[in-house]
Parts: C-alpha cells; sequence; structure tokens
C-alpha cells in the first residue's frame, strides 16, 4: 500500500509501507524513516535506502523512541561508522508549550502513571533507551519474533474477521469490562509454527454477552475453533456456561492463580525463544487506549516471591490483557494439568 500526493510545483511525496522492495527502484531527493528503531527486518530497509539515495545524492532523515539495542538506530547513536550524522535528542522538556504540545499538567500525570514503571519513562519521555529487566519478555526477543520474509520466510497479516477461514485455530479469550478491555487473540497452528492471526480488543463496558456473540460469530463463520481457552477469574464459571450454552465449542475455563500464570507467561515465552510463536507488527486505537503489539508484549513485569515462584504484574496505568489473550490462545496449543490442591488434615 502506498499514498502519493502531488503538488503544483511539480514536487510529489510517497508514503510507503517499511519495505526494502518499496524504496528500491524510485528515486528521491529526500527520504524519512518514521519509528525506525522499531521496525522488522531494519538492516535490509536502511541498505536499500543508502543505494537509493546514493543515485541521487539524496538527504536521509530518521527518528524513532528508543527501543532495543540490536538496531541500525542504535548504531547511528553509538557507533563510530556513523559518526558523521547529525542527531537531535528531544525529550519531554524539549517537547513543553509552547515549543512543543506537551502541558504541565499531562507531564505531571504521565509522571504518575510511570510511578511504578521507570524504565518506560526513560525510554518514553526521557528518549533514552533502557534494558527492564523485571520485564518478563525482553525487547530484542519481541522483535525477534516479528514474521517477516527475513525471519520466517514470509509475511503475515491479521484476518479480517468477515472472510472465512478453516484451519487448525485457537484462541484465548481475556475478559474485562470496567478497566481492563476484554480481548480475544486467535492462533493457526502451520507445519508446527504458531502464527497470530487475529486480535479484537473490544471497548471498555462492552457487555460479556456482546463479547459471546461476537465470538459464536467468528467461530461459526471460520468453521469452528479447536479450543477456546477462557480466563474466568473475575467473572466466575458461569460465564463459560454462557458460552457452551450458545453452543461455543470446545471452551475451557482458567483461573488466574499465581502457578497458572506462570505456567501461560512461561509457555509464550518459550515458544518466542524457540522460533514456535510469530506475529505481524500493528498498532492500534481503541478509544484513548493506543499502543502496539511489541508495547503490549513488553508490559508484563516480574518479581520473585520469597518461596522462589514467580509473581506476574504490570505498572499502574497500563494494560496487559492483550499480554494475556495471546498467552491463552497458545496456552490452548497443550493440555491444561489440574492445578495442586492442599488441604489441612487433623492429626
Amino acid at each position: 500500500m502506498q499514498t502519493i500526493v502531488h503538488f503544483s510545483n511539480g514536487s510529489t511525496i510517497e508514503a510507503l509501507p517499511n519495505s526494502p522492495e518499496t524504496v528500491r527502484g524510485p528515486s528521491f531527493n529526500l527520504l524519512y524513516w518514521d519509528e525506525s528503531n522499531l521496525t522488522p527486518d531494519d538492516k535490509d530497509l536502511f541498505d536499500a535506502i543508502l543505494f537509493t539515495l546514493g543515485a541521487t545524492d539524496g538527504k536521509f532523515i530518521c527518528s524513532s523512541t528508543p527501543w532495543n539495542k540490536d538496531s541500525v538506530f542504535y548504531k547511528m547513536w553509538h557507533h563510530k561508522a556513523f559518526q558523521g550524522y547529525g542527531k537531535s535528542h528531544v525529550t519531554w522538556q524539549q517537547a513543553l508549550k509552547p515549543n512543543g504540545p506537551l502541558s504541565k499538567t499531562i507531564v505531571e500525570q504521565l509522571r504518575e502513571q510511570f510511578a511504578d514503571d521507570p524504565w518506560a519513562w526513560q525510554r518514553e519521555m526521557e528518549a533514552e533507551w533502557s534494558e527492564d529487566e523485571k520485564c518478563w519478555l525482553r525487547q530484542d526477543l519481541i522483535t525477534r519474533c516479528i514474521a517477516t520474509i527475513k525471519t520466517l520466510g514470509y509475511e503475515i497479516e491479521l484476518w479480517d474477521p468477515e472472510d472465512s477461514h478453516k484451519g487448525g485455530l485457537l484462541a484465548g479469550l481475556d475478559l474485562g469490562k470496567h478497566k481492563d478491555y476484554s480481548v480475544l487473540a486467535v492462533i493457526e497452528e502451520v507445519e508446527g509454527k504458531y502464527l497470530l492471526r487475529y486480535l479484537k480488543i473490544f471497548e471498555l463496558e462492552t457487555p460479556y454477552a456482546s463479547v459471546i456473540g461476537f465470538l459464536k460469530t467468528l467461530q461459526d463463520r471460520w468453521g469452528g475453533l479447536q479450543r477456546i481457552r477462557v480466563d474466568m477469574s473475575g467473572v466466575g464459571e458461569y460465564i463459560v456456561e454462557d458460552m457452551k450454552n450458545s453452543e461455543i465449542d470446545n471452551v475451557e475455563g482458567v483461573h488466574f492463580t499465581l502457578p497458572r500464570k506462570q505456567e501461560m507467561a512461561s509457555l509464550l515465552k518459550e515458544r518466542m525463544r524457540t522460533g514456535l510463536f510469530w506475529y505481524p507488527f500493528f498498532e492500534f486505537k481503541v478509544g484513548k487506549y493506543q499502543s502496539s503489539i511489541t508495547a503490549e508484549l513488553h508490559v508484563e513485569k516480574f518479581d520473585y516471591l520469597k518461596d522462589g515462584s514467580i509473581k506476574l504484574s504490570h505498572p499502574e496505568g497500563t494494560h496487559d490483557d492483550v499480554f494475556w489473550a495471546v498467552a491463552l490462545a497458545l496456552y490452548a496449543t497443550v493440555e491444561m494439568p489440574e492445578e495442586p490442591y492442599v488441604s489441612v488434615v487433623e492429626r
């Protein structure tokens, strides 16, 4: 997909997807690459940009929020080979009014929201690279699982829910209503790999009946789902019964206990580490909730408890509903063991 705008003076602006193939061939006098630190296969794209601009002696500009250090953008800032590049470091201080759009009130609100997540503040507001040792999924692992021709052999896109699909489909449904969002994730098993095919984030206050109705419609259109794992921690077992009464097949409820959450999060990390889980890069906006799949997978934090177990959580002001919907969908690929049962016996 590309957008072209022509001006009366003969100049043209083209908006192109982040792909080396779209850059090679045309002649550019200036090329601007946005969010370059979040672009999959960034080195291939950068090589294509250099050779293309070399033909016109054109100007190159790029910008990004700092993300992972294994990137061309990071090298531009820190490696000797790029010392001839001009650099501008813009933090929240420079973006305050009247020089930028930020007001002091907004900054203070953001500071409160990031109080439990100093690494995010450092990255988003101070524009500095940060390695959050408390994040369950590291930045380099998250970006490594973005499906591209180079990484997976082919690119994937999220499916349109109006289209018909059949195959080994599994789903995870994380339920929320007032403060948290209900999120549905659907994955497809293809040759032993698990591909994220669909993600639906419902508006806040969406009734559970509407969520169930949507899932029923999707199941019928896509020829059934092999298994659906549903978070029933905050709503109780009745939600699973309602889904079964609505003729949604293969539904299994999951209680989000500490051991179960650790089990699901560990499976997600292992599927990513071994190259078995892949997803397309995409951004979304639902009401005031705006984010990307990479940011949502990076939101979950962990701490070790005294007994050696792991407690997973997310900072105040953020949402981990996408993270757990994806984890539930992948958890649907394995059998769910019984929860350990502990009782007290009188002596």
